[in-house]
């Protein structure tokens, strides 16, 4: 069992210093590739911050029942189900309430549900053994530091566009490195909040 650890350090830390992005590298496909436009990096990070919640949430729920029937093997399965389901309902709701977003985002939406980044926040809820309320939080505090990072991305690679940049370095180059400077950015803030 780990130790306890206070819900806002959980929250902030993984929004900033454990971002599930840029300290893990999870979720970086659809990251680099929707990043082009601000309003679908928008649109994609506020996706992923609800499938996030959601489905921490749910898969804690999930994942005590499969504990208390001795079937905690079947835990990755069932949360790829659950990850589905969730992705699901959320792709008819954005279909209808924006159409515009939904083409926009075209086949990353659906893909959410193999992003390994929604998968990574469901396996450390499990491997870290989080209670529901730091689970619902790690999931949300993880949503909101990938929004973060794809909209940073995105504004940064709106700017750069309209700079000449040496031809070896346009495209996916300039866009690693801007990635990593963003990475170092944010593991910087490390030991501002204490954890207990």
């Amino acid at each position: 069992m780990t130790p306890q650890i206070d819900v806002i350090t959980l929250l902030f830390s993984s929004i900033f210093t454990s971002n599930i992005l840029l300290a893990n590298f999870l979720g970086m496909c659809s990251f680099i590739a929707i990043s082009k436009d601000i309003k679908s990096a928008n649109g994609l990070g506020i996706a992923v911050i609800v499938v996030l919640t959601l489905t921490n949430a749910l898969n804690w729920g999930v994942l005590q029942l499969l504990k208390m029937w001795g079937m905690e093997y079947l835990a990755f399965i069932v949360f790829i189900i659950v990850i589905a389901a969730v992705v699901q309902v959320l792709e008819m709701v954005i279909d209808r309430v924006s159409p515009a977003l939904y083409m926009s985002l075209g086949i990353f939406l659906p893909l959410i549900t193999v992003n390994c980044a929604i998968m990574g926040g469901a396996l450390f809820m499990q491997i870290r053994s989080y209670d529901f309320i730091q689970s619902t939080a790690f999931g949300f505090g993880s949503g909101v530091g990938w929004w973060l990072a794809i909209v940073a991305l995105s504004a940064i690679r709106g700017k750069i566009e309209k700079n000449p940049i040496p031809l070896g370095l346009q495209g996916p180059g300039i866009t690693l490195i801007i990635i990593g400077f963003m990475a170092m950015a944010f593991t910087g803030f490390s030991g501002m909040l204490p954890v207990q």
